[in-house]
């Protein structure tokens, strides 16, 4: 077993498996060797899993399908496109919502297709353009229906019901499609 030993001033011991399968640990200077050698002994079970998966994730990404990345003239164009769409939808739905919201930014995020701030503020994803129309819909709901509550509650999600009742196919869809969209992004 490949190990990295990185003594310093610190006060407890670390474990960290690498991308290439190495092991590092950082460890206080006061311990000895045969106490590290303990350490990983202990820990033996819990690398090999980990270092299993990590492998089951490395193939799993190797056999995904490579994506067309966007350029960034294609997300400046998503980005244009979505400052002419989605505050209409903001508007229409937070009329029929019943609350009031601050500014609307577009934004290409890499882990949010939509986010309200405490102060009403709505960010939307660029990259929402590449998503169907009802998807669209949906995290502008979600994001609105923050407004009432801050949340994931059943009250939050009754929210979201009241306005779109079958909310949960385009939840489904963003579950299964959303990272290979994102995925596009990044690269």
């Amino acid at each position: 077993m490949n190990t990295e030993i990185i003594k310093s001033n610190r006060r407890t011991i670390e474990l960290k498996i690498c991308t290439d399968g190495h092991i590092r640990v950082r460890a206080p200077f006061y311990m000895t060797d045969a106490e590290i050698a303990d350490f990983l002994n202990k820990k033996a079970n819990w690398i090999a899993k980990h270092r299993t998966r990590m492998k089951e994730r490395q193939q799993k990404k190797a056999q995904e399908t490579p994506v067309q990345q966007l350029s960034p003239q294609d997300i400046r164009a998503l980005a244009d496109q979505a400052m002419q769409i989605i505050p209409d939808k903001v508007r229409f739905y937070a009329e029929k919502i019943g609350v009031d919201y601050g500014r609307v930014t577009i934004r290409n995020q890499k882990t949010r297709w939509g986010s309200c701030s405490a102060k009403g503020n709505l960010n939307f994803n660029c990259l929402l353009m590449l998503t169907p129309e009802d998807v669209q819909d949906y995290v502008v709901i979600h994001e609105l229906c923050h407004r009432k509550e801050m949340n994931h509650s059943p009250r939050f999600w009754s929210e979201v019901a009241k306005i779109m009742p079958d909310y949960k196919n385009s939840k489904i869809w963003l579950k299964e499609n959303g990272n290979d969209i994102i995925r596009r992004m990044l690269g």
